[in-house]
């Protein structure tokens, strides 16, 4: 088993945009969708991702803010390994613009044309507990929180 640490964690995450970030449903399904991390991966365990009020995943984080997210990349001198990393955490819910403002980028006006302003802007903010990763044929957990 390799070893990990938040910054080993923070490098291979770098370039890794999207996450599935997973939430409990209404019925206690596990909901699932694509978020990108919008090149916020300066990792120090926690995660941030934009979307609206009105979404399933908002009013999932507000019944049960235990998530996961799920990342898939590539890895080594070439980038041939797969690169699996899972992260268990609680999500908050944050609808300050300031805190907005802290973590936007060009990029996401393409989804949110009127920028931090945007009205029933949320930003989810993921605390990881626990990570696991698989690099090729190395593993290795992280006990976060």
């Amino acid at each position: 088993m390799m070893q990990l640490t938040l910054d080993s964690l923070a490098e291979k995450m770098k370039d890794i945009d999207f996450a599935m970030l997973s939430t409990h449903a209404d019925g206690g399904q596990i909901g699932a969708r694509p978020m990108s991390n919008n090149q916020d991966v300066a990792y120090g365990g926690d995660s941030f991702y934009f979307t609206t009020e009105d979404t399933l995943m908002v009013k999932d984080i507000e019944r049960d803010p235990r998530v996961g997210l799920s990342f898939q990349g590539r890895t080594g001198l070439l980038k041939q390994n797969p690169l699996f990393i899972a992260v268990e955490g609680r999500a908050d819910l944050i609808r300050d613009r300031d805190a907005f403002r802290a973590h936007w980028n060009s990029q996401l006006q393409d989804w949110f044309e009127e920028g931090p302003d945007t009205p029933g802007l949320v930003m989810i903010k993921v605390q990881a507990q626990r990570a696991h990763i698989w690099d090729g044929e190395n593993e290795a957990e992280l006990e976060l929180g």
